[in-house]
């Protein structure tokens, strides 16, 4: 890139940042002060960012509502959802928008220029020119709104956001935090809830909301990011000719307000709910939390990541060990919380009686007191280090782009400071630096500095609350009440009329002329030939081999696939094996040795079990791996590693089982209340499909099931679980079930060749004829028959409604046509009737080569209405007819995921994936030929697929007493999840 050819923008410097293998632009529009970040560099990812500061100054939500609309139509993309509009027409390999406490960002990213230009204008003209002024609908639809049907019927809320943070604040996680926030800087922004808190969202008026936008959504107050390797002159140029060019400067107030320091530490205390009829004995969570300073220091920022880890997360971590040993917490969880001006370090305590918070806090500070006092155990600094170092240097973000991930990192310094933007992306010298100080007392001196002897801190208590979400439904009711007592006969059919308009609007679809201006791509942009696989069948250490040669800068990925398949009556137990191995003590070492010896030396390192369906004959095997990424030089020591986690680690430790049954419980019970669509997919596709009933056993509902029974009764049953542990392990980490993955190059395998034997010939002896041991001891536990359509009640107010069934064993084949009409479902049909109709936050379907489907909505208000919704699916697609440009837009948003970049490690996990699967190349190239191929013809004829599957009849929901009594009439069985 040559500045001077960008004549609109002034240079402010250039900077080399070898960890990236970037050149660093800083520069400001000339005109509107318009902050501009260039990274340069061969990463064919395109990313592109504009961010604003937007501090809110209550908790209505109003940045988090901004957000949303200013993606419902612009003056140059008048249509009603253009980001709707090009995620089913875009190549993106990321396309959201965030918004934080104290800034809103709006990423894309793509690796096709024409695709990638077109991203580009559609955000900016929807930041800047958004249609939200002309039209209040957009506001009532994502923001809220009041409903209400007849003059005489009932007065509801309801609106996307505030149906999402009704979510939100379901989950005691999320009341944590914000009470640590509120109590920490109650003077700041950070004080209030950017996303919005549903008992204030309702406050928000129209004016208010599109004077927000008028004052912070100015280039003068913007941040603009440019990443990967394009024609920055030219696109720099364009952006002033196109946007930039109109304004001029304004000056905008906006920076976050400093907290004042506390003289004193300062408590609190909430409350969050739990079902009607269940115990609160135990309980209540507890917080401390501290402020560290500001993010502009780069080695206190990294510093405090590595104390996470020595501190708090780490197996044995010191202040984990001390709570846990005192028996104060199932789950101790805390750390860096670095977003922030002034970022701050907590740590957390779950499940806890309400008298024990001063021992509580006694025994965080004492704990620190003593490590300030003594020394921080360095061996875990720097393990923290390591794997700090690993990350940046294979910078796989999973689906997020690592330059998407560069610019949300230098928000943490450009946000407060226009001349700070790469500090926290040079770490090579922050490295060094903090590799340096662990022969000091620099670590300790932090602890003691900022966690101890800082009065700006504070301690919080949320204490469960039976039928507090109840009372909170009725509270709201009632205020509801109290607005439709006010009201006179006129605005009562005033609010009726907005109703009708309301929906109205939702029902009108944009014009043809309308989504005509969203630009998109041609299906002579799209490729015809499939990515190809990558699998070479080997030999290593005596045992079949899969390998993927492909160039992944010195590190081997590896997997160790045991086949348990024939152990199905063991299911629960084998959860339990993948949960201590690697979280207890060895015969060398501690449990915190073994969690600093796998970040010493390796990348990571994780225990599951997965399971694989022959999309052919429709057999399954079900697997225990164990993987890691290891950098050549260290393969050798990682395998030895594994050795000795897999043999000798205290299976007969019972303190140290309890510990972590009452952890994984407590663990369990958050995820599947946060992730009600995940759990309420996998119980109803469980109904009919053994290898995923086999999964709930292992990892799911079923699974957590067994922990609350080994945790009630622990001493009755410890014997019995010790036993089956040890038969278990003995009878899995043979040989003879083993396969091996590597994901490496040429270079790589030859070291883990010549190392792996040794690891081989240390796994246990088989003796079985079919080279499959079995434990010599039988369960005493055994899972129950599970029966279809089930309802799980929750304390949150809204709904995950999930519909499975299998469409192959009625004679249906899977087409690659099922890919568009996901599609099609997700972001049309579906996403109008579910999320912008009913006010849900999100929907999603899948149709699966081996016959399954599914369809869920998330952070839902209805449950029947959705279910209902389902069931006209099947006749919209029989009567589907759309245009050519439609059909190719969906098409090309159907190869999307197809053709998304894959770091080394994806494309070793596609190939094993399709290997284990029975996949082949022309299989993956005939799927890629039906996508393109897609007509309107074979969206209708997949109207019997949908009809297939939703005839199966099976139903589960996640969601609240209240929606779910109403529809008992749905389920076999109804459960509260707790």
């Amino acid at each position: 890139m040559n500045p001077s050819n960008t004549p609109a923008y002034e240079l402010i410097c250039t900077e080399e940042i070898p960890e990236l293998d970037s050149v660093g632009y800083i520069l400001s529009h000339k005109k509107t002060k318009a902050r501009v970040i260039v990274l340069e560099n061969s990463d064919d990812n395109k990313v592109f960012d504009i961010g604003f500061r937007t501090p809110p100054t209550d908790s209505t939500g109003i940045p988090h509502i901004v957000e949303h609309t200013v993606l419902c139509g612009s003056r140059k993309f008048p249509v009603k959802d253009p980001f709707a509009e090009l995620d089913k027409g875009s190549l993106n390999t990321f396309l959201n928008a965030m918004t934080y406490p104290d800034k809103t960002i709006y990423p894309v990213a793509s690796v096709n220029d024409k695709d990638f230009q077109n991203l580009v204008d559609v955000y900016l003209d929807a930041v800047f020119h958004p249609n939200l002024y002309e039209e209040e609908k957009i506001f009532r639809q994502e923001g809220w709104h009041y409903e209400l049907d007849s003059t005489d019927g009932e007065l509801i809320y309801n609106g996307v956001v505030f149906n999402e943070m009704k979510g939100a604040f379901s989950s005691d996680d999320e009341r944590l935090d914000n009470l640590i926030q509120k109590t920490l800087f109650p003077d700041t922004e950070y004080g209030v809830v950017s996303g919005g808190d549903p008992k204030f969202i309702p406050d928000l008026t129209w004016e208010n909301y599109k004077d927000f936008h008028r004052r912070y959504y100015h280039p003068s107050n913007s941040y603009i990011y440019l990443y990967g390797d394009m024609d920055f002159e030219q696109k720099l140029n364009w952006i002033d000719e196109e946007y930039l060019s109109e304004y001029d400067y304004l000056y905008v107030e906006s920076m976050p307000k400093h907290q004042a320091e506390f003289d004193k530490m300062r408590e609190a205390t909430d409350y969050y709910s739990v079902p009607t009829g269940e115990s609160t004995e135990n309980k209540t969570h507890f917080a401390y939390a501290t402020t560290c300073g500001d993010t502009l220091d780069p080695y206190r920022y990294q510093a405090f990541q590595i104390l996470e880890y020595a501190l708090v997360e780490a197996v044995g971590a010191p202040i984990k060990e001390a709570l846990t040993s005192a028996g104060i917490g199932t789950e101790i969880d805390g750390g860096y919380s670095e977003p922030f001006l002034q970022p701050f370090f907590s740590v957390s305590a779950k499940n806890v009686s309400e008298d024990r918070g001063e021992e509580f806090l006694k025994i965080v500070r004492d704990t620190l007191s003593q490590i300030a006092d003594e020394g921080i155990n360095k061996t875990s600094l720097l393990a923290a280090l390591n794997a700090m170092e690993f990350q940046f240097r294979e910078a796989d973000f999973g689906r997020f782009p690592k330059g998407l991930m560069y610019g949300i990192t230098m928000y943490d310094s450009w946000l407060y400071d226009d001349d700070q933007p790469f500090i926290h992306l040079k770490v090579n010298d922050t490295f060094a630096f903090l590799r340096e100080q662990t022969k000091t007392d620099y670590y300790e001196n932090l602890i003691r500095t900022y966690l101890l002897d800082n009065p700006h801190s504070v301690f919080v208590t949320l204490k469960p609350k039976e039928g507090l979400a109840s009372e909170e439904d009725e509270a709201e009711k009632q205020r509801l009440k109290n607005v439709y007592d006010s009201l006179s006969e006129t605005d009562k059919e005033n609010i009726v009329k907005q109703t009708k308009e309301l929906k109205k609007y939702q029902e009108e679809l944009s014009t043809q002329e309308e989504l005509a201006t969203i630009p998109m791509l041609a299906l002579s942009d799209i490729g015809k030939k499939a990515r190809k696989l990558v699998n070479e069948d080997r030999q290593a250490g005596g045992v079949d081999t899969l390998f993927h040669d492909v160039f992944t800068n010195g590190i081997s990925y590896l997997r160790f696939s045991f086949d348990i398949t024939d152990l199905r009556e063991y299911a629960p137990y084998i959860g339990v094996l993948a949960d201590i191995l690697g979280a207890m003590d060895t015969d060398k070492f501690t449990k915190l040795e073994v969690s600093n010896e796998l970040l010493l030396h390796s990348g990571g390192y994780g225990v599951g079990t997965d399971n694989f369906v022959n999309r052919h004959t429709k057999d399954y095997k079900i697997k225990f791996e164990i993987t890691t990424k290891v950098l050549f030089a260290e393969t050798g020591h990682i395998l030895d590693l594994i050795t000795e986690i897999i043999r000798h680690t205290h299976i007969d430790d019972t303190d140290r089982l309890k510990e972590i049954i009452a952890e994984r419980k407590s663990m369990k019970l958050s995820m599947m209340q946060s992730g009600g669509h995940s759990m309420a997919v996998n119980r109803a596709t469980s109904y009919f499909k053994e290898s995923t009933r086999w999964m709930e056993e292992l990892k799911g509902y079923e699974y957590y099931e067994f922990l609350s029974k080994l945790d009630e009764n622990f001493d009755d049953m410890k014997e019995d679980l010790v036993a089956v542990l040890e038969g278990l392990r003995r009878s899995i980490f043979t040989k003879e079930r083993l396969f091996i993955d590597i994901t490496s190059t040429e270079e790589g395998y030859g070291i883990f060749d010549k190392a792996v034997g040794k690891f081989t010939d240390q796994l246990y002896d088989c003796d079985a004829a079919d080279g499959h041991a079995r434990p010599d001891v039988k369960p005493n536990y055994h899972v129950t028959p599970m029966q279809p359509n089930e309802a799980f009640i929750t304390s949150g107010g809204v709904q995950f409604v999930a519909r499975a069934g299998n469409y192959d064993d009625k004679g249906i084949s899977y087409s690659g046509a099922f890919r568009v009409l996901k599609t099609i479902l997700s972001y049309e049909y579906l996403w109008n009737e579910v999320r912008v109709k009913g006010g849900a936050y999100g929907i999603m379907c899948n149709f699966l080569v081996t016959g399954s489907a599914y369809v869920v909505s998330y952070r839902d208000p209805n449950l029947k209405e959705t279910n209902d919704i389902y069931g006209t699916v099947a006749e919209y697609l029989r009567n589907i007819d759309l245009s050519e440009r439609d059909l190719t837009k969906f098409i090309i948003g159907s190869i999307r995921d197809l053709d998304a970049p894959l770091t080394p490690k994806g494309i070793g996990s596609r190939s094993y994936t399709s290997y284990m699967s029975g996949t082949t190349q022309e299989e993956i190239q005939r799927v890629r030929d039906e996508l393109l191929a897609t007509t309107n013809d074979t969206l209708r004829e997949a109207a019997a697929m949908f009809d297939a599957f939703l005839s199966d009849g099976y139903i589960c929901v996640v969601g609240s007493e209240d929606k779910v009594r109403a529809a008992d009439d749905l389920f076999g069985t109804i459960k509260v999840l707790k």
